[in-house]
């Protein structure tokens, strides 16, 4: 049982487990120590989640001979910038950590974004290990290999493509999440649903009790199904060229909405919920999606007391400006995740602002 699960991520000798399980933490050091890294490897961390499990991280490693540098950051999305990306990158240096050492990612998105991205640029890329700690971080973030940093212009803008070596998911890490983070990470795993399978959105869906209440096999299966999705779609399509671009469904939107309100006022989760109800919207707007999929959307994302609305005070101008500075805005033409129905959507281009503009309007 502690070993629970393992979700393969397909890309060919960049291959990598996703290894899911309960109370597992333990048994990172014996898998580590497989890897022929040098002994010295850090672990990246906050204050909070170290404080809570850092020992259990290296505790198990030192007695597998590594010698475990501390490196952590304050603890929020604004502190995922290139300022302590270089903080980092200076530990590493005066600590001579070599290209054979290793990186372990212990926390969350932010976390596990800045490690990565660190990783992908000291001494031109060294191996790093997720460790995700967060709902958000398990189901989306540590896998699929995007790592980066914010900048006041916009989110992620300075990033690179770089695969970890394994992620370890301790799903018994939820138990001390706060309630906003944990509903935050189900907003991701409701966005599977939309795009992909529609049992999963059902499954969300008819077992809001269990979910919330943290059911050890209800989450397992929510955790998995979403890593099954991600690990699909990356090994199709790892660089974005296409088909990944459907796990930015509520993304356009919502890192609009990030941006505009300095990454301060919504976690991701939140802000993506409200995206997709919005982006949910617009696809009624254009006749793209079937009648009643954007009720579907709302209702469920109201059901766990996630955001669907959009804050006072922020324009739709100001989002449609934000969006056109984004990465997935392509020659200035904004590219949206639109839903036909629950559980398939299509990558559509879209021109005219004024349906844009309606459907932000419509989520007031």
């Amino acid at each position: 049982e502690s070993l629970g699960y393992s979700v393969r991520v397909e890309l060919g000798e960049r291959s990598y487990d996703i290894v899911i399980g309960k109370g597992n933490l333990a048994g990172l050091g014996e898998r580590l120590s497989e890897f022929g890294f040098s002994r010295r490897i850090a672990v990246i961390s906050n204050p909070t989640v170290f404080s809570i499990y850092g020992r259990s991280v290296i505790d198990p490693l030192k007695g597998y001979g590594f010698e475990c540098l501390e490196i952590l950051i304050p603890d929020g999305e604004e502190y995922k910038d290139y300022l302590w990306s270089y903080y980092i990158l200076t530990e590493l240096l005066k600590n001579r950590l070599d290209r054979r050492s290793c990186l372990i990612a212990l926390g969350g998105g932010v976390i596990g974004d800045i490690t990565g991205f660190v990783a992908s640029i000291y001494m031109r890329g060294i191996s790093f290990v997720q460790v995700p700690t967060t709902l958000l971080a398990q189901v989306d973030s540590s896998v699929g290999g995007k790592t980066g940093v914010n900048h006041y212009l916009g989110k992620n803008m300075i990033g690179t493509f770089f695969q970890p070596r394994i992620v370890w998911i301790d799903t018994d890490t939820l138990k001390t999440l706060p309630e906003r983070e944990f509903l935050g990470g189900l907003s991701e795993v409701i966005k599977y649903g939309v795009i992909w399978d529609e049992n999963l959105f059902k499954f969300l869906r008819d077992n809001r009790e269990s979910i919330t209440a943290l059911d050890h096999s209800a989450m397992t299966h929510i955790i998995k199904r979403s890593c099954e999705i991600k690990a699909e779609v990356v090994s199709r399509d790892e660089r974005e060229a296409g088909l990944r671009a459907i796990l930015n469904f509520g993304h356009t939107i919502g890192h609009a909405i990030e941006t505009l309100t300095g990454y301060r006022r919504y976690i991701h989760g939140e802000a993506v919920s409200i995206g997709m109800r919005a982006e949910a919207r617009l696809s009624m707007t254009l006749g793209i999606a079937e009648k009643g999929v954007d009720d579907e959307i709302r209702s469920i994302l109201s059901s766990y007391r996630l955001p669907v609305n959009l804050p006072d005070g922020i324009n739709e101008d100001e989002i449609i400006n934000s969006m056109q500075i984004d990465k997935k805005a392509i020659s200035g033409k904004l590219r949206f995740i639109l839903p036909e129905r629950i559980g398939k959507v299509r990558i559509q281009e879209v021109t005219d602002s004024n349906s844009i503009t309606e459907a932000i309007r419509f989520c007031r």
